[in-house]
């Protein structure tokens, strides 16, 4: 509530005065609560204040039951009947809880929540209690024991919290966001901004979140999206309370008059079914709190601060008769509950006193509560004391119960996990004293600690594993952790160690031994890596998103069509998705649906991930299928609400849509179908907890066949009514795409107890067959030869955690059902494999990915994919023909055995997305790929540029007659700006360590002609515009000056990114060879795939084993006697050069039949960079190839 308008007397209260955990005397102390108030002789005051035995309490109308002190002289803050025990919860606003039990509000517990913050608001869950100050929620047990401690900004300043379901909590206040916290990891999953800041009041129907604001407002929201559906101005002034029952709204609030703020005896109320106000509701008293009490009709009851209590209809008129008066002790009440029964009012006061309200005089807080738990006796009266100074003192003296339960201290093996303390690093002074004789080492004892003993010390070995999170973890090569003895290590979340060369002397094929291409994970977003492997290993989707280009400047299908070109080409080596990643953070339905994670949510892994993807994977399935259906058939399509236009229109409909029917039928027997369509599937679980075997055909039946109850539109009734929805297949996809949502401990139990309900039937089946591993006796490999020695009996370890099939059955009954069932490779050997194809409407599903959430606390948690890789893939990288299962973790590659693609220890590995296709899928698409980048890509193209004029151009486009061909030279430069900076720290010797390297962007790229009559003269000269911020434009190394990436200011020729990414594309694909100086660099940042055969680099030509790598501008001067990037670097001036060098290499090589030869040049050059220091002499006149007599057709133009 508002506290705008309470007695301003209440801020003489000091929190500091109120730290004590038993109520003391204050020095504000109204006189009349010392009224039959004994005191002891310390001064402290009686727990409660008795009721007398003469007070009668009517039936059915409200009046005191017990008045009781909580904490005396406070004000009390906040009051909250407990939901699960009869208990009364009261806040205090010195930070200190107390909880009263039963009707006789008997004090049960009493705790300091916060030292200086007055707790806010009080709500109570099934194993604890949460409480909300300004910038901390804190989550105690009942008894005081802390479970969590959620320190919020301190900028924060909350007001409210609403407990949505069982485990996630949403937290608003001052600020102009809401956080949404879940309780089972304690982490902020979600931040919603908020447009009218100050939301001081959470309520929530099966319809709306309602959001009551500082300024009077009262807002509702979507309770998925959380987007603002409908907003009431209830007050000019500030909104003091409301509440919602049904279908109707309440609010009290303050107005704003000639002399200020006052409080508005006029109830706003409002119809939620027509979204608007009826006629408002004149009260007697001023409001300040009110509630719905519903009984046999909705009764609002509105209390004001000084102790008035109206019963009123919200539709009827208010009758003074039905005031009655609480007669609080201090001068204002500061809160007001109602418990779940509606049988109990609480009202707190100004001067600590809770005051409990009944209808019936043994009423209880909630229709059905638990039992509530209270601490035993003493049972120990009296001890003798201990001297512990004794160290003879014999501890048996201490009395301990004779007992054969386990002790507290004794945990099992489940709980707790071996924690060896390191050894003390060798001191100092040893290592710089000793002398090695052969590999011992001798030094003198510095006696810095006694001789044969080691210190002890918790709190630095303590400090040694907390630093283990600063650490780059390496999924292979690392010793086994304590805290990792549960993930494997290929698992883990793998991260690039930089050094000063950057990723040049990084072992990739450490972690990927196969053709395969990785892909690199330091991008930003770049947690959707395992998806764009999935998406590549689907044949049909890797050759019909290549075939695709379109004019868009950031469409994701063309994007996605590059980086799989990219995955085409490499031999091991790792890609970046980083021009897919830059396109798909400007798409505002990413930014929309919370895609775009922050750096420093990536890094912490505060992002739930699991979700995250399957968000990811509706919103890329929409998208591509957005993209491409635009291209063939513009026209207008109906966002990422799972039902869009045909699905035939776009190649990726085709593939993964479902065209369904859509029954609802209202309960006046009025039905209606409507047909739409799906591109994936999400699993819907049962309720039941039983342990009953439950095959995932029939959760994936249910989920498929959805039937659900819920509140509709009818046209025959003309008003919303409960409906019966049902959904129907029409058609059956050819990719079946299944998002797990394994979201909560829930799903996860399911999970697990259907796994091991599924692995107590296989033990059964097998009988004793089963073997405890994969080995086999030379009598068991005999026996395969035999038909019935066919199927190889699985061991132990492959039976553990599956739950999931291989294939499924689905066939289309006659009456629009559908039939689904596991199939295995026994049912296969029993119908024939070709029953599926003979049989019209029945189809096979195979597994083909599984995508899956690495859970470790340490390092945030990863995503991983596990896929199997057809034949044709393994026919192009590696000419055999086989399928294989493979882990893809970011760019580690292993192979596994298929069994681990469908083990899921819920403990740390969660599914989250599953692919499956239909058998023989491949024969139904057409995969040639037919390369869509044409030469008129070369030819000339306008500028973005608003001001560029003709006598700013820098290049000649090619003619028709100039078309590059195999073989022919081009040569290339680009320059770079920085987006983000480097992170890197400082080691312990001095060493700098890069922990994410700078983010760099391609500002300009040129081409000039390798040969010709116009050989040196640039063909290609664009400056790349960029929507992202510039940290640095490195003007002294790039020559790109502030302005020059601007369309608005620049006079340069500028392009988008896609427009020069094509030419350099078509130039490589028709087979051209480029020539440059560190051209390695330049393709990593353009993000380009070029075979290495087709690259000429200067900087490897001109280089000796194990020695420096030489700059241009050395080489240049060295042997061309050019002096070059005198202020800045320039383009075009470098790509000329290098050409210029190539021809100089071969000159001197004899086109490299005369390796000797040049081995003395480059020793030559060796020595005389040493001598020089590597450092070009200062020109005495410039000269530069800018001058050069073949540039000057350029300078003409």
């Amino acid at each position: 509530m508002n506290f705008e308008g309470l007695d301003p007397g209440l801020a003489e209260y000091a929190p500091a005065m109120h730290s004590a955990l038993d109520p003391v005397l204050d020095a504000h102390l109204n006189p009349s609560l010392l009224q039959n108030v004994e005191l002891d002789p310390e001064g402290v005051a009686l727990e409660a204040l008795p009721v007398q035995e003469s007070v009668h309490i009517m039936e059915g109308v409200y009046s005191e039951l017990h008045s009781v002190v909580a904490e005396v002289g406070v004000p009390v803050s906040v009051s909250h009947f407990d939901l699960h025990e009869e208990m009364l919860w009261v806040g205090s606003h010195g930070g200190h809880a107390t909880s009263f039990f039963g009707p006789a509000l008997e004090r049960y517990s009493s705790f300091q929540v916060n030292g200086s913050d007055d707790i806010r608001q009080i709500q109570s869950v099934e194993n604890g209690i949460l409480f909300l100050t300004k910038n901390n929620l804190k989550y105690m047990a009942r008894g005081g024991l802390i479970i969590f401690d959620y320190l919020l900004d301190e900028s924060e300043d909350m007001h409210s919290l609403l407990l949505t379901d069982s485990s996630t909590l949403l937290v608003g206040g001052l600020q102009n966001h809401i956080l949404e916290i879940d309780l089972n990891t304690v982490q902020e999953t979600q931040k919603y901004a908020v447009e009218t800041p100050g939301v001081t009041i959470m309520r929530q129907t099966n319809r709306f979140f309602f959001c009551g604001h500082t300024s009077g407002k009262v807002s509702l929201r979507d309770l998925r999206t959380f987007k603002v559906e409908h907003e009431f101005d209830a007050f000019s002034g500030s909104l003091s309370d409301f509440d919602v029952h049904g279908n109707l709204l309440a609010a009290c609030g303050f107005s704003s008059r000639l002399t200020g703020l006052a409080c508005d005896r006029f109830l706003k109320v409002y119809d939620l079914r027509m979204m608007r106000a009826i006629t408002p509701l004149q009260v007697h008293v001023d409001p300040a709190f009110l509630r719905f009490i519903p009984t046999y009709t909705s009764r609002l009851a509105i209390i004001s601060q000084s102790g008035q209590c109206q019963f009123c209809e919200p539709t009827g008129l208010a009758n003074p008769a039905d005031i009655f008066h609480v007669n609080p002790v201090g001068p204002l009440l500061m809160t007001f509950d109602v418990s779940a029964s509606k049988q109990a009012l609480a009202f707190g006061d100004s001067e600590g006193c809770v005051h409990l309200w009944t209808d019936s005089p043994e009423p209880s807080f909630n229709p059905y509560s638990r039992e509530t738990e209270f601490a035993l006796p003493c049972l120990v009266d009296s001890l003798p004391p201990l001297d512990w100074s004794q160290d003879l003192l014999p501890l048996s003296l201490i009395p301990v119960p004779l007992t054969t339960d386990t002790l507290l201290s004794d945990w099992p093996a489940a709980n707790s996990a071996p924690a060896p303390r390191r050894a003390p690093p060798v001191d100092a002074e040893i290592l710089r004293t000793m002398k090695k004789v052969g590999f011992i080492g001798y030094a003198p004892n510095p006696r810095t600690r006694l001789r044969n003993q080691i210190p002890y010390r918790l709190k630095e070995s303590d400090s040694e594993f907390d630093s283990f999170s600063q650490v780059t973890e390496s999924p292979i090569g690392r010793e086994e952790k304590p805290h990792l003895h549960m993930v494997s290590k290929k698992y883990r979340k793998v991260t690039i160690k930089y050094s000063k060369l950057g990723l040049e002397d990084f072992d990739f094929k450490h972690y990927n031994k196969t053709l395969f291409a990785g892909l690199e994970p330091h991008i930003p977003n770049a947690y959707c890596n395992c998806m764009i492997q999935v998406l590549y290993f689907l044949e049909p989707v890797r050759c019909l998103i290549q075939n695709h280009l379109c004019q868009k400047e950031f469409c994701l299908a063309c994007e996605l069509g590059f980086l799989f070109h990219m995955l085409d080409l490499s031999r091991g080596d790792p890609c970046q998705g980083s021009n897919f990643l830059r396109a798909f953070r400007t798409i505002p339905e990413a930014s929309a649906l919370g895609l775009i994670l922050a750096d420093s949510d990536e890094a912490s892994g505060k992002g739930n991930l699991a979700r995250l993807i399957q968000r990811w994977n509706r919103f890329i399935l929409t998208q591509l299928h957005q993209d491409m259906q635009e291209l063939e058939v513009p026209q207008a399509y109906r966002g990422a609400g799972g039902s869009f236009c045909s699905s035939g229109d776009s190649v990726i409909g085709q593939l993964f849509s479902c065209e369904m029917e859509n029954c609802s039928l209202c309960r006046c027997g009025s039905e209606t179908v409507r047909a739409s369509s799906t591109l994936l599937f999400t699993l819907s679980y049962p309720e039941d907890k039983t342990g009953k075997n439950c095959d995932f055909a029939q959760v994936l039946k249910r989920s498929i066949c959805l039937e659900q109850n819920t509140q509709a539109w009818c046209d025959n009734c003309e008003k919303y009514q409960p409906t019966i929805q049902t959904r129907n297949i029409r058609h059956l996809p050819d990719i079946l795409v299944i998002n797990c949502e394994v979201n909560s401990l829930k799903e996860a139990d399911f999970w697990r107890m259907q796994a091991e309900v599924a692995f107590k039937m296989a033990i059964k089946k097998h009988g004793g067959e089963i073997s405890k591993n994969k080995e086999f006796a030379l009598a068991d490999w005999k026996e395969l030869g035999s038909p019935e020695g066919m199927l190889m009996c699985p061991s132990i370890e492959e039976l553990k955690n599956v739950w999931l099939p291989f294939s499924i059955r689905m066939k289309m009954t006659k009456n629009k059902g559908l039939d689904v069932c596991n199939w295995t490779d026994g049912d296969e050997m029993q119908w024939g494999p070709a029953r599926a194809e003979e049989e019209h409407g029945v189809y096979v599903y195979d597994l083909m990915a599984t995508v899956v959430h690495i859970l470790d606390s340490r390092t945030g948690g990863s995503l991983v994919a596990h896929i199997k890789v057809g034949e044709t893939y393994h026919q192009r990288k590696e000419g055999v023909t086989h399928q294989q299962w493979y882990l893809f973790n970011d760019f580690l590659i292993e192979p596994i055995d298929k069994h681990e693609a469908v083990q899921f220890d819920m403990n740390w590995k969660v599914p989250a997305i599953l692919y499956y296709i239909k058998r023989n899928l491949n024969s139904k698409y057409n995969l040639n790929i037919k390369n869509p980048i044409e030469a008129s890509v070369l030819l000339a193209e306008a500028s973005l540029a608003r001001k560029q004029r003709k006598t700013h151009t820098t290049f000649i486009p090619l003619m028709v007659n100039e078309m590059p061909h195999v073989g022919d030279l081009v040569g290339l430069d680009a320059e770079f700006v920085t987006l983000n900076e480097e992170e890197a720290e400082l080691r312990s010797d001095g060493t700098k360590s890069t922990i994410k390297p700078s983010q760099m962007s391609v500002a300009r790229i040129t081409c000039v002609r390798g040969q010709g009559p116009n050989e040196g003269i640039p063909f290609i000269d664009d400056y790349i515009s960029t929507q992202e911020q510039v940290v640095d434009y490195l003007t002294q190394y790039s020559g790109i000056k502030p302005g020059d990436l601007d369309a608005k200011i620049s006079s340069k020729h500028l392009t988008t990114l896609k427009s020069t990414y094509l030419k350099l594309r078509f130039l490589i694909d028709i087979g051209v060879k480029f020539v440059g100086h560190g051209l390695q660099k330049d393709f990593r940042v353009i993000n380009l795939m070029v075979p290495k055969d087709q690259v000429l680099d200067t900087v490897y030509l001109f280089h000796m084993p194990r020695k420096r790598m030489i700059s241009l501008r050395f080489l240049a001067w060295y042997f061309l006697d050019l002096k070059i990037q005198g202020e800045t670097h320039d383009s075009i001036e470098d790509a000329r050069t290098a050409l210029q060098l190539y021809r100089k290499y071969l000159e001197l090589s004899k086109n490299g039949t005369e390796p000797e030869s040049f081995h003395k040049v480059l020793k030559g050059l060796y020595e005389k960079g040493r001598k020089m220091d590597w450092k070009v002499p200062e020109p005495e006149g410039q000269t530069s190839p800018k001058s050069a007599a073949v540039f000057s057709s350029v300078l003409a133009l």
